[in-house]
Protein backbone atom coordinates (compact mmCIF):
# COMPACT_ATOMS: atom_id res chain seq x y z
CA UNK A 1 0.00 0.00 0.00
CA UNK A 2 2.76 2.54 0.78
CA UNK A 3 4.70 1.68 -2.58
CA UNK A 4 1.35 2.37 -4.33
CA UNK A 5 0.74 5.61 -2.60
CA UNK A 6 4.28 6.47 -3.77
CA UNK A 7 3.55 5.42 -7.17
CA UNK A 8 0.69 7.85 -7.32
CA UNK A 9 2.20 10.98 -5.85
CA UNK A 10 4.15 11.66 -9.26
CA UNK A 11 1.09 11.62 -11.25
CA UNK A 12 -1.08 13.56 -9.13
CA UNK A 13 1.96 16.37 -8.95
CA UNK A 14 1.61 16.40 -12.81
CA UNK A 15 -2.05 16.61 -12.22
CA UNK A 16 -1.67 19.53 -10.12
CA UNK A 17 0.66 21.60 -12.51
CA UNK A 18 -1.63 21.47 -15.33
CA UNK A 19 -4.84 22.02 -13.63
CA UNK A 20 -2.37 25.42 -12.38
CA UNK A 21 -1.45 26.30 -15.65
CA UNK A 22 -5.10 26.09 -17.21
CA UNK A 23 -6.25 28.22 -14.96
CA UNK A 24 -3.77 30.60 -14.89
CA UNK A 25 -3.70 30.56 -18.94
CA UNK A 26 -7.36 30.96 -19.25
CA UNK A 27 -7.46 33.85 -16.39
CA UNK A 28 -5.02 35.66 -18.68
CA UNK A 29 -6.90 35.30 -21.94
CA UNK A 30 -10.43 35.51 -20.34
CA UNK A 31 -8.68 38.82 -18.81
CA UNK A 32 -7.12 40.25 -22.20
CA UNK A 33 -9.61 39.18 -24.21
CA UNK A 34 -13.18 40.74 -22.17
CA UNK A 35 -14.90 43.59 -24.46
CA UNK A 36 -15.39 47.10 -23.33
CA UNK A 37 -18.45 48.30 -21.98
CA UNK A 38 -20.14 50.72 -23.68
CA UNK A 39 -20.19 52.91 -19.88
CA UNK A 40 -16.45 52.64 -19.79
CA UNK A 41 -14.05 55.29 -21.24
CA UNK A 42 -12.09 54.45 -24.39
CA UNK A 43 -9.06 52.83 -23.86
CA UNK A 44 -6.00 53.46 -26.17
CA UNK A 45 -2.95 51.27 -26.48
CA UNK A 46 -0.44 53.79 -25.91
CA UNK A 47 4.18 52.31 -26.33
CA UNK A 48 6.89 54.10 -24.14
CA UNK A 49 10.22 53.71 -23.01
CA UNK A 50 10.40 53.39 -19.17
CA UNK A 51 14.63 53.79 -19.32
CA UNK A 52 14.76 57.75 -20.12
CA UNK A 53 14.51 59.95 -17.87
CA UNK A 54 12.88 62.38 -17.45
CA UNK A 55 10.61 61.45 -20.07
CA UNK A 56 9.93 58.40 -19.41
CA UNK A 57 10.90 56.62 -16.41
CA UNK A 58 10.14 53.92 -13.38
CA UNK A 59 9.86 55.83 -9.98
CA UNK A 60 11.20 53.89 -6.76
CA UNK A 61 7.84 52.78 -6.15
CA UNK A 62 7.59 51.08 -9.67
CA UNK A 63 5.24 53.50 -10.89
CA UNK A 64 5.98 54.51 -14.61
CA UNK A 65 6.50 58.70 -14.33
CA UNK A 66 8.00 61.24 -16.66
CA UNK A 67 7.50 64.33 -18.99
CA UNK A 68 5.61 61.95 -21.44
CA UNK A 69 3.91 60.52 -19.23
CA UNK A 70 2.61 63.51 -17.25
CA UNK A 71 1.90 65.08 -20.10
CA UNK A 72 -0.30 62.11 -21.52
CA UNK A 73 -1.74 61.07 -18.31
CA UNK A 74 -2.78 65.04 -18.51
CA UNK A 75 -4.01 64.77 -21.72
CA UNK A 76 -6.45 61.77 -21.17
CA UNK A 77 -7.92 63.20 -18.28
CA UNK A 78 -8.81 66.00 -20.26
CA UNK A 79 -10.04 64.47 -23.10
CA UNK A 80 -11.85 61.44 -21.60
CA UNK A 81 -9.58 58.22 -22.43
CA UNK A 82 -7.78 55.46 -20.70
CA UNK A 83 -4.72 54.50 -21.34
CA UNK A 84 -2.72 51.04 -21.56
CA UNK A 85 0.70 51.38 -21.78
CA UNK A 86 2.88 48.74 -23.91
CA UNK A 87 6.70 48.97 -21.88
CA UNK A 88 9.61 48.17 -24.38
CA UNK A 89 12.69 49.76 -25.95
CA UNK A 90 12.55 52.43 -28.37
CA UNK A 91 13.66 50.76 -31.68
CA UNK A 92 10.94 47.70 -31.03
CA UNK A 93 8.57 50.07 -29.79
CA UNK A 94 8.24 51.17 -33.79
CA UNK A 95 8.30 47.75 -35.01
CA UNK A 96 5.17 47.30 -32.93
CA UNK A 97 3.76 50.65 -33.66
CA UNK A 98 4.25 49.55 -37.40
CA UNK A 99 3.05 46.37 -37.18
CA UNK A 100 -0.47 48.12 -35.24
CA UNK A 101 0.16 46.63 -31.68
CA UNK A 102 -0.65 50.00 -30.48
CA UNK A 103 -2.85 53.14 -31.20
CA UNK A 104 0.03 55.18 -30.47
CA UNK A 105 3.57 55.80 -29.21
CA UNK A 106 4.69 58.97 -27.11
CA UNK A 107 8.78 58.14 -26.20
CA UNK A 108 10.54 61.16 -26.70
CA UNK A 109 10.56 60.84 -29.98
CA UNK A 110 11.85 63.64 -32.20
CA UNK A 111 9.58 64.85 -35.56
CA UNK A 112 11.92 63.92 -38.58
CA UNK A 113 11.51 63.92 -42.44
CA UNK A 114 12.48 60.09 -42.29
CA UNK A 115 9.95 59.52 -38.91
CA UNK A 116 7.05 61.34 -40.68
CA UNK A 117 7.24 59.12 -43.69
CA UNK A 118 5.77 56.14 -41.76
CA UNK A 119 4.33 57.86 -38.71
CA UNK A 120 1.58 61.22 -38.44
CA UNK A 121 2.79 63.34 -35.17
CA UNK A 122 1.02 65.42 -33.07
CA UNK A 123 1.57 68.93 -32.76
CA UNK A 124 5.25 69.39 -30.85
CA UNK A 125 5.11 68.74 -27.18
CA UNK A 126 8.76 69.49 -26.56
CA UNK A 127 11.78 70.85 -28.62
CA UNK A 128 15.38 70.38 -27.26
CA UNK A 129 18.78 69.81 -28.42
CA UNK A 130 22.29 67.71 -27.49
CA UNK A 131 24.32 68.89 -25.41
CA UNK A 132 28.47 67.90 -24.51
CA UNK A 133 29.41 67.11 -20.65
CA UNK A 134 32.25 65.97 -19.12
CA UNK A 135 33.06 64.37 -15.81
CA UNK A 136 33.06 67.01 -12.80
CA UNK A 137 36.75 67.02 -11.98
CA UNK A 138 37.55 67.31 -15.49
CA UNK A 139 39.39 70.11 -17.28
CA UNK A 140 36.91 70.83 -20.11
CA UNK A 141 35.29 74.12 -19.95
CA UNK A 142 34.47 74.75 -23.75
CA UNK A 143 34.26 72.42 -26.94
CA UNK A 144 38.06 73.77 -27.89
CA UNK A 145 38.88 71.56 -24.95
CA UNK A 146 37.62 68.51 -26.86
CA UNK A 147 40.28 68.13 -28.94
CA UNK A 148 42.77 65.43 -28.85
CA UNK A 149 39.60 63.98 -26.05
CA UNK A 150 37.64 60.92 -26.88
CA UNK A 151 33.42 61.71 -26.82
CA UNK A 152 31.03 58.82 -25.83
CA UNK A 153 27.71 58.70 -28.01
CA UNK A 154 24.97 56.25 -28.25
CA UNK A 155 24.41 54.26 -31.91
CA UNK A 156 20.94 55.95 -33.26
CA UNK A 157 20.55 59.40 -31.12
CA UNK A 158 20.91 63.00 -32.97
CA UNK A 159 23.70 63.17 -30.37
CA UNK A 160 26.04 60.85 -32.16
CA UNK A 161 25.27 62.26 -35.31
CA UNK A 162 26.00 65.85 -34.01
CA UNK A 163 29.36 64.08 -32.55
CA UNK A 164 30.44 62.32 -35.88
CA UNK A 165 29.44 66.19 -37.47
CA UNK A 166 31.51 67.89 -35.41
CA UNK A 167 35.01 65.33 -34.64
CA UNK A 168 36.77 67.10 -37.32
CA UNK A 169 36.47 70.34 -36.45
CA UNK A 170 36.99 70.01 -33.17
CA UNK A 171 39.28 66.96 -33.05
CA UNK A 172 38.03 64.74 -31.09
CA UNK A 173 37.30 60.73 -31.55
CA UNK A 174 33.88 59.16 -31.18
CA UNK A 175 32.82 55.65 -29.01
CA UNK A 176 29.59 54.48 -29.50
CA UNK A 177 27.11 52.75 -27.31
CA UNK A 178 24.57 50.90 -27.76
CA UNK A 179 22.17 52.39 -24.41
CA UNK A 180 22.66 55.96 -22.06
CA UNK A 181 23.94 53.57 -19.13
CA UNK A 182 27.18 52.25 -20.78
CA UNK A 183 27.94 55.56 -22.27
CA UNK A 184 27.42 57.63 -19.16
CA UNK A 185 29.87 54.89 -17.55
CA UNK A 186 32.55 55.12 -20.10
CA UNK A 187 32.94 58.45 -19.30
CA UNK A 188 32.74 58.30 -15.51
CA UNK A 189 35.29 55.50 -15.53
CA UNK A 190 37.88 57.28 -17.11
CA UNK A 191 37.66 55.62 -20.76
CA UNK A 192 36.33 58.68 -22.43
CA UNK A 193 36.37 62.22 -21.54
CA UNK A 194 33.17 63.86 -22.54
CA UNK A 195 30.11 62.80 -23.60
CA UNK A 196 26.75 64.33 -25.74
CA UNK A 197 23.10 63.84 -24.94
CA UNK A 198 19.78 65.20 -25.00
CA UNK A 199 19.72 68.37 -23.18
CA UNK A 200 16.75 68.02 -21.09
CA UNK A 201 17.70 63.64 -20.12
CA UNK A 202 21.33 65.13 -19.29
CA UNK A 203 20.63 67.91 -16.95
CA UNK A 204 18.24 65.64 -15.08
CA UNK A 205 21.08 63.60 -14.36
CA UNK A 206 23.04 66.28 -13.11
CA UNK A 207 20.53 68.06 -11.07
CA UNK A 208 19.10 65.14 -8.90
CA UNK A 209 22.89 63.86 -8.47
CA UNK A 210 22.74 60.64 -9.70
CA UNK A 211 25.59 61.51 -12.06
CA UNK A 212 29.05 63.85 -11.77
CA UNK A 213 29.14 65.67 -14.79
CA UNK A 214 29.29 69.50 -15.97
CA UNK A 215 27.65 70.14 -18.97
CA UNK A 216 29.97 72.16 -21.53
CA UNK A 217 29.07 74.28 -24.57
CA UNK A 218 25.35 75.07 -25.50
CA UNK A 219 22.23 72.99 -26.60
CA UNK A 220 22.75 72.26 -29.94
CA UNK A 221 20.71 71.75 -33.17
CA UNK A 222 16.80 71.43 -30.82
CA UNK A 223 14.23 69.62 -32.66
CA UNK A 224 10.38 69.18 -31.23
CA UNK A 225 9.39 66.47 -30.52
CA UNK A 226 5.97 64.55 -30.60
CA UNK A 227 3.18 61.94 -30.15
CA UNK A 228 3.13 59.31 -33.21
CA UNK A 229 0.40 57.21 -34.76
CA UNK A 230 0.71 54.23 -37.92
CA UNK A 231 0.40 56.72 -41.08
CA UNK A 232 -3.05 57.49 -42.10
CA UNK A 233 -4.63 55.55 -38.63
CA UNK A 234 -5.94 56.54 -35.50
CA UNK A 235 -6.24 60.10 -36.38
CA UNK A 236 -9.23 60.47 -33.68
CA UNK A 237 -6.94 60.01 -31.09
CA UNK A 238 -4.07 62.23 -33.29
CA UNK A 239 -6.66 65.11 -32.38
CA UNK A 240 -7.86 64.49 -29.22
CA UNK A 241 -4.22 64.65 -27.79
CA UNK A 242 -3.45 67.94 -29.75
CA UNK A 243 -6.73 69.53 -28.08
CA UNK A 244 -5.84 68.11 -25.02
CA UNK A 245 -2.38 69.70 -25.20
CA UNK A 246 -3.68 72.97 -26.06
CA UNK A 247 -5.86 72.67 -23.28
CA UNK A 248 -2.70 71.85 -20.41
CA UNK A 249 -0.82 74.18 -21.74
CA UNK A 250 -3.53 77.18 -21.33
CA UNK A 251 -4.40 75.94 -17.85
CA UNK A 252 -0.84 76.08 -16.66
CA UNK A 253 -0.51 72.51 -15.71
CA UNK A 254 2.06 72.00 -18.75
CA UNK A 255 4.37 74.07 -16.83
CA UNK A 256 4.51 72.57 -14.15
CA UNK A 257 4.95 69.08 -15.66
CA UNK A 258 8.37 70.50 -17.18
CA UNK A 259 9.32 72.08 -14.04
CA UNK A 260 8.42 68.66 -12.15
CA UNK A 261 11.31 67.25 -13.87
CA UNK A 262 14.00 70.04 -15.30
CA UNK A 263 12.84 72.87 -13.33
CA UNK A 264 13.93 73.97 -10.07
CA UNK A 265 11.68 71.63 -8.35
CA UNK A 266 13.70 68.34 -9.29
CA UNK A 267 15.25 66.72 -5.64
CA UNK A 268 17.88 65.23 -5.48
CA UNK A 269 18.32 61.32 -5.03
CA UNK A 270 20.20 58.86 -2.53
CA UNK A 271 22.14 56.45 -4.39
CA UNK A 272 24.37 54.26 -1.44
CA UNK A 273 23.72 50.93 -1.77
CA UNK A 274 21.28 50.90 0.97
CA UNK A 275 19.72 53.78 -0.78
CA UNK A 276 19.58 51.92 -3.97
CA UNK A 277 17.58 48.83 -2.12
CA UNK A 278 15.10 50.65 -0.03
CA UNK A 279 14.11 53.04 -2.73
CA UNK A 280 13.82 50.37 -5.45
CA UNK A 281 12.96 47.32 -3.42
CA UNK A 282 8.85 47.69 -4.59
CA UNK A 283 10.06 48.02 -7.92
CA UNK A 284 12.34 44.95 -7.74
CA UNK A 285 10.10 42.59 -6.09
CA UNK A 286 7.50 44.03 -8.93
CA UNK A 287 10.17 42.43 -11.54
CA UNK A 288 10.66 39.21 -9.56
CA UNK A 289 7.04 38.91 -9.48
CA UNK A 290 7.06 38.77 -13.88
CA UNK A 291 10.05 36.84 -13.87
CA UNK A 292 8.37 34.08 -11.91
CA UNK A 293 4.75 34.67 -13.28
CA UNK A 294 6.32 34.42 -16.63
CA UNK A 295 8.50 31.31 -16.27
CA UNK A 296 5.95 29.32 -14.40
CA UNK A 297 2.91 30.13 -16.98
CA UNK A 298 5.90 29.41 -19.15
CA UNK A 299 7.34 26.11 -18.04
CA UNK A 300 3.72 24.69 -17.56
CA UNK A 301 2.87 25.14 -21.28
CA UNK A 302 6.25 23.35 -21.98
CA UNK A 303 5.60 20.91 -19.74
CA UNK A 304 1.96 19.71 -21.37
CA UNK A 305 3.43 20.17 -24.90
CA UNK A 306 6.75 18.59 -24.15
CA UNK A 307 5.54 15.48 -22.46
CA UNK A 308 3.39 14.91 -25.78
CA UNK A 309 6.13 15.30 -27.78
CA UNK A 310 8.72 13.17 -25.50
CA UNK A 311 5.93 10.83 -25.62
CA UNK A 312 5.77 10.62 -29.26
CA UNK A 313 9.45 10.53 -29.85
CA UNK A 314 9.25 7.56 -27.36
CA UNK A 315 6.75 5.36 -29.48
CA UNK A 316 6.58 3.03 -32.25
CA UNK A 317 4.76 4.98 -34.31
CA UNK A 318 7.61 6.40 -37.18
CA UNK A 319 5.39 9.22 -38.35
CA UNK A 320 4.56 10.44 -35.01
CA UNK A 321 8.59 10.72 -33.92
CA UNK A 322 9.87 12.54 -36.82
CA UNK A 323 7.12 15.21 -36.49
CA UNK A 324 8.24 15.70 -33.00
CA UNK A 325 11.93 15.18 -33.83
CA UNK A 326 11.68 18.27 -36.60
CA UNK A 327 9.86 20.62 -33.71
CA UNK A 328 12.60 19.16 -31.48
CA UNK A 329 15.64 20.56 -34.28
CA UNK A 330 13.85 23.79 -35.36
CA UNK A 331 12.87 25.32 -31.81
CA UNK A 332 16.40 24.28 -30.32
CA UNK A 333 18.43 25.57 -33.13
CA UNK A 334 16.23 28.99 -33.59
CA UNK A 335 17.72 32.15 -31.38
CA UNK A 336 15.15 32.82 -28.57
CA UNK A 337 15.26 36.47 -29.28
CA UNK A 338 14.50 35.52 -33.47
CA UNK A 339 11.49 33.46 -32.00
CA UNK A 340 10.15 36.48 -29.65
CA UNK A 341 10.47 39.21 -32.52
CA UNK A 342 8.51 36.36 -34.63
CA UNK A 343 5.63 35.92 -32.44
CA UNK A 344 5.11 39.62 -31.00
CA UNK A 345 6.08 41.33 -34.54
CA UNK A 346 5.98 38.57 -37.39
CA UNK A 347 2.57 36.69 -36.58
CA UNK A 348 0.71 40.00 -36.19
CA UNK A 349 1.96 41.33 -39.54
CA UNK A 350 1.19 38.22 -41.44
CA UNK A 351 -1.81 37.33 -39.83
CA UNK A 352 -3.56 40.69 -38.80
CA UNK A 353 -3.86 39.19 -35.05
CA UNK A 354 -3.20 41.71 -32.09
CA UNK A 355 -2.42 40.06 -28.56
CA UNK A 356 -0.49 41.21 -25.56
CA UNK A 357 3.49 41.01 -24.89
CA UNK A 358 2.99 38.73 -22.64
CA UNK A 359 0.81 36.40 -24.20
CA UNK A 360 3.84 36.58 -26.55
CA UNK A 361 6.44 35.74 -23.86
CA UNK A 362 5.16 33.01 -22.47
CA UNK A 363 4.38 31.39 -25.99
CA UNK A 364 7.92 32.36 -26.65
CA UNK A 365 9.68 30.83 -23.64
CA UNK A 366 6.80 27.78 -23.37
CA UNK A 367 7.72 26.89 -27.37
CA UNK A 368 10.96 27.05 -26.45
CA UNK A 369 11.16 24.98 -23.18
CA UNK A 370 8.97 22.29 -24.80
CA UNK A 371 11.77 20.76 -27.40
CA UNK A 372 13.90 20.43 -23.97
CA UNK A 373 11.08 19.03 -22.21
CA UNK A 374 10.25 16.81 -24.74
CA UNK A 375 13.71 15.49 -24.93
CA UNK A 376 14.05 14.74 -20.77
CA UNK A 377 10.75 12.98 -20.89
CA UNK A 378 12.57 10.65 -24.06
CA UNK A 379 15.32 10.36 -22.10
CA UNK A 380 13.40 9.69 -19.10
CA UNK A 381 11.15 6.42 -20.78
CA UNK A 382 14.03 5.07 -22.44
CA UNK A 383 16.39 5.19 -19.68
CA UNK A 384 14.18 2.33 -18.10
CA UNK A 385 15.39 -0.94 -18.97
CA UNK A 386 13.39 -2.51 -21.75
CA UNK A 387 12.96 -5.66 -19.68
CA UNK A 388 10.43 -3.68 -17.83
CA UNK A 389 8.00 -2.93 -20.79
CA UNK A 390 8.18 -7.09 -22.07
CA UNK A 391 7.47 -7.77 -17.89
CA UNK A 392 4.52 -5.69 -17.94
CA UNK A 393 3.34 -7.02 -21.53
CA UNK A 394 4.28 -10.79 -20.04
CA UNK A 395 1.59 -10.09 -17.40
CA UNK A 396 -1.04 -9.60 -19.88
CA UNK A 397 -1.07 -5.43 -20.32
CA UNK A 398 -1.09 -3.88 -23.13
CA UNK A 399 1.51 -1.23 -24.06
CA UNK A 400 -0.26 1.66 -22.98
CA UNK A 401 -1.10 0.31 -19.55
CA UNK A 402 2.36 -0.54 -18.91
CA UNK A 403 3.34 2.92 -20.03
CA UNK A 404 1.08 4.36 -17.88
CA UNK A 405 1.58 2.19 -14.87
CA UNK A 406 4.99 0.60 -14.65
CA UNK A 407 7.40 2.58 -17.12
CA UNK A 408 6.22 6.36 -16.39
CA UNK A 409 6.14 6.18 -12.72
CA UNK A 410 10.08 4.78 -12.79
CA UNK A 411 10.40 8.13 -15.62
CA UNK A 412 9.54 10.72 -13.47
CA UNK A 413 11.90 10.46 -11.12
CA UNK A 414 14.74 10.21 -13.52
CA UNK A 415 13.04 13.56 -15.04
CA UNK A 416 12.10 15.20 -12.16
CA UNK A 417 16.00 17.01 -11.52
CA UNK A 418 16.18 17.74 -15.55
CA UNK A 419 12.65 19.19 -15.32
CA UNK A 420 13.54 21.59 -11.68
CA UNK A 421 16.76 22.23 -14.02
CA UNK A 422 15.02 23.63 -17.01
CA UNK A 423 12.81 25.47 -15.26
CA UNK A 424 15.61 27.49 -13.78
CA UNK A 425 16.69 28.11 -17.44
CA UNK A 426 13.56 29.26 -18.83
CA UNK A 427 13.59 31.89 -15.80
CA UNK A 428 16.75 33.04 -16.65
CA UNK A 429 15.63 33.28 -19.92
CA UNK A 430 13.20 35.81 -19.22
CA UNK A 431 15.27 38.43 -19.13
CA UNK A 432 15.50 38.45 -22.81
CA UNK A 433 11.99 38.85 -23.03
CA UNK A 434 12.24 42.49 -22.54
CA UNK A 435 12.74 43.63 -26.17
CA UNK A 436 9.25 43.11 -26.62
CA UNK A 437 8.65 45.28 -23.80
CA UNK A 438 7.71 42.64 -20.77
CA UNK A 439 9.50 44.22 -17.32
CA UNK A 440 10.92 41.02 -15.36
CA UNK A 441 13.54 41.61 -13.07
CA UNK A 442 16.84 41.97 -15.41
CA UNK A 443 14.82 44.81 -17.11
CA UNK A 444 13.90 45.64 -13.81
CA UNK A 445 17.65 46.80 -12.87
CA UNK A 446 18.57 48.27 -16.08
CA UNK A 447 15.31 50.32 -15.79
CA UNK A 448 16.27 51.35 -12.44
CA UNK A 449 19.92 52.09 -13.98
CA UNK A 450 19.33 54.29 -16.41
CA UNK A 451 17.09 56.91 -13.79
CA UNK A 452 20.46 56.54 -11.00
CA UNK A 453 23.26 55.32 -13.22
CA UNK A 454 24.27 52.90 -10.43
CA UNK A 455 25.38 50.15 -12.36
CA UNK A 456 28.19 48.52 -9.70
CA UNK A 457 24.99 48.48 -6.65
CA UNK A 458 22.42 47.78 -8.48
CA UNK A 459 23.72 44.49 -10.55
CA UNK A 460 24.68 43.08 -6.90
CA UNK A 461 21.13 43.20 -6.00
CA UNK A 462 19.65 41.47 -8.81
CA UNK A 463 22.41 38.99 -8.89
CA UNK A 464 21.50 38.09 -5.12
CA UNK A 465 17.77 37.93 -5.98
CA UNK A 466 18.40 35.58 -8.50
CA UNK A 467 20.76 33.66 -6.48
CA UNK A 468 18.14 33.09 -3.44
CA UNK A 469 15.80 32.02 -5.96
CA UNK A 470 17.85 29.70 -8.21
CA UNK A 471 19.18 28.14 -4.98
CA UNK A 472 15.56 27.86 -3.17
CA UNK A 473 15.09 25.70 -6.48
CA UNK A 474 17.54 23.49 -6.25
CA UNK A 475 17.12 22.65 -2.90
CA UNK A 476 13.46 22.01 -3.76
CA UNK A 477 14.73 19.88 -6.87
CA UNK A 478 16.65 18.18 -4.28
CA UNK A 479 13.91 17.66 -1.74
CA UNK A 480 11.36 16.15 -4.66
CA UNK A 481 14.30 13.98 -5.54
CA UNK A 482 14.42 12.38 -2.32
CA UNK A 483 11.05 12.04 -1.86
CA UNK A 484 10.26 9.91 -4.78
CA UNK A 485 12.97 7.58 -3.94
Amino acid sequence: MKGKSKQNKPRLVWLQYVCLFLALFSFDFLAGASPVSAEEKETYTIITASDYAPFEFIDGNGDLVGIDVDILEAIAKDQGFEIDYRLMPFSSGLQALESNQADGMIAGMGITPEREESFDFSDPYYEAGSMFAARGDSDIETLDDLEGKNVATKIGSAGADIANEMKDEYGFTVTTFEDSVNMYQDVLSGNSDAVIEDYPVMAYAVNTGTIDLKLVGDEIDQIPFGFAVNKGENQELLEKFNAGLANIQESGEYEEIINRYVGSDVEEVDNSFMGQLTNNFPALMQGLGNTLLLAVVSVLIALVLGIILGLMRAGNNSILSNIALVYIDLMRGLPLLVLAFFIYFGIPQLLNVNYSAFFAGIMTLGLNAAAYVAEIVRGGIQSIAKGQMEAGRSLGLNRKTTMKKIILPQAIKTMTPSLINQFVITLKDTSLLSVIGLVELTQTGRIIIARTYQSGSMWIIVGVIYVVIITLLTKLSNKLEKEML
